[in-house]
């Protein structure tokens, strides 16, 4: 049974509770829950769409510095793997994802937020990348996914300043996708997964498998990993449903069955 992290699934919208008070560090047990959650939500038929939620207070103030402090050179190279694939395990979930950020998503945080395929935060969120003021660097994924997002002349300035971003700046450079008021958070999160509760899901894993696997990608195989995920889709279900139900009533309403 985990401790700090939970997987509540609703409406066919699993929600990733983190809730280690005060500030939701990362630990490297919360590290693995975290893993234990998204793969819990990958492989559950009623799980349509995530959320990874820290709770109306902060999502997550990143790792925990005191465990840290006390490993070496050897034992860090030992479990960077490990910790890197645990805070980007949300990543790796095959369904559409969305981060509800409240107050603080700092270092490790941001990490596991970037891993979502959107990213809601309130106004008086505060995002960044602070490891540089450790003397290290983010290592859970930031420097990567961060630039690709952002861009790498604005990853480049949160990650050299560690600098916190507030909600409005990260809005304005798309390092989130939407802004509303700190107790809408949840709700504007559940809003937009709601909208893939009834959807082709295996056409939705492999639209995202498209984007996310063409962008590691030159365009020539982006196109040949397409094709390949494309053509897959005519051996589901939902693609017979989905075009007879066209040919006979028009778009939009289909009754999929997420095969």
């Amino acid at each position: 049974m985990a401790e700090f992290v939970t997987l509540e699934v609703s409406e066919g919208i699993g929600t990733i509770r983190l809730a280690r008070p005060p500030m939701n560090a990362l630990n490297r047990q919360v590290q693995e829950e975290i893993r234990a959650a998204a793969r819990h939500a990958t492989v559950d038929p009623e799980v349509k769409a995530v959320i990874v939620y820290g709770g109306e207070k902060v999502f997550a103030a990143g790792a925990d510095v005191k465990e840290m402090a006390e490993l070496d050179f050897g034992q860090m190279s030992d479990i960077i793997a490990e910790l890197q694939s645990a805070l980007g395990s949300i990543a790796d979930i095959p369904k559409p994802t969305v981060a509800a950020i409240t107050g603080y998503a700092l270092g490790g945080g941001l990490e596991v937020a970037l891993g979502a395929d959107y990213r809601v935060a309130g106004d008086n969120a505060k995002l960044g990348v602070p490891e540089i003021l450790l003397g290290i660097i983010p290592g859970g994924g930031g420097t990567q996914r961060l630039a690709r997002l952002v861009g790498p002349a604005k990853a480049k300035d949160m990650v050299f300043t560690g600098r916190f971003v507030g909600a409005e700046e990260a809005l304005q450079i798309g390092l989130i996708d939407e802004m509303v008021a700190p107790d809408e958070v949840y709700n504007a999160a559940r809003k937009w997964a709601s909208q893939f509760t009834g959807a082709a899901s295996r056409a939705l894993a492999a639209a995202k498998a498209a984007i996310d696997q063409g962008l590691d990608a030159d365009l020539a195989t982006g196109l040949k990993i397409e094709q390949h995920l494309f053509a897959s889709l005519f051996a589901t279900a939902d693609r017979t449903i989905g075009m007879e139900s066209f040919i006979e009533n028009g778009p939009g309403k289909a009754k999929f069955t997420g095969k």
